[in-house]
């Protein structure tokens, strides 16, 4: 019959001027109501599309927060390194003067010194032994090798203290040749795999933890502010100061 909608179709033609397209835009959709009552016409209903919009932005945002917090939480890490009052994470790499191959056992590493291997750098036992400095740096970023560097120059003055590094997502091959190159003799570990990275939320080097014994983290360094050795060694000095009794 003339002049009949199909059910759920608002009234008029689907394409023509005033119909149910025209509907889904706001402004638009007024524009048609005025001229409908020049015309005697019922307008078509409006439908304001403006809130849906609102709704998606919002299920998109928390989309996007959800999908970061599960990122920290897989990663276990949500600053970069472990902020004072933190215990170290333990963790054994391949030392890069060694002939031991592989990845850092950052899972269940020793704490035992019977079975541990000579060839690793063990967290976990350095820390029984007395307050330890540990750096984490790229072995191609200056300002992080100049770090060690500094560990290197200091490390003579503080007997009691432990200075050591881990070379971040690096091969065997560029942490031994870096350790040569700059005569470094504090241990120095390599990261194969990235995996120590990942523990310590490593963003940015050089990183420092200065820890007492036992691995209480008393004071955590970034950036490149303590490359100096009178910054660095006042530091260590504090970290002496502060040391449980």
């Amino acid at each position: 019959m003339s002049g009949s909608a199909t059910p759920g179709e608002p009234d008029g033609e689907p394409d023509g001027e005033g119909g149910w397209q025209h509907a889904l835009d706001p402004d638009l959709a007024a524009e048609t109501a005025r001229d409908a009552g020049r015309h005697g016409r019922a307008p078509a209903p409006v439908i304001d599309t403006r809130r849906y919009r609102w709704m998606i932005g919002v299920f998109g945002l928390a989309i996007v927060i959800v999908i970061s917090v599960v990122s920290l939480l897989q990663r276990g890490v949500a600053t970069t390194g472990v902020p004072p009052h933190q215990r170290l994470l333990y963790f054994a790499a391949p030392l890069a003067r060694s002939n031991l191959q592989g990845v850092a056992n950052v899972d269940n590493p020793t704490c035992s010194l019977a079975k541990h291997d000579p060839r690793a750098l063990n967290v976990c036992l350095m820390v029984k032994r007395g307050p330890l400095v540990l750096a984490f740096f790229v072995t191609g970023a200056t300002a992080c090798k100049q770090e060690v560097d500094t560990m290197q120059a200091i490390s003579s003055r503080f007997p009691t203290v432990q200075f050591a590094a881990v070379a971040v997502d690096s091969s065997h091959t560029n942490a031994i040749s870096v350790v040569r190159s700059h005569r470094w003799t504090i241990p120095v570990g390599y990261d194969a795999d990235g995996a120590v990275g990942d523990q310590y939320g490593v963003q940015i080097c050089p990183l420092v933890e200065l820890a007492y014994r036992g691995g209480i983290v008393q004071d955590r360094l970034i950036g490149d502010d303590w490359v100096g050795p009178a910054a660095l060694a006042q530091r260590v000095r504090a970290l002496l100061a502060a040391e449980p009794g």
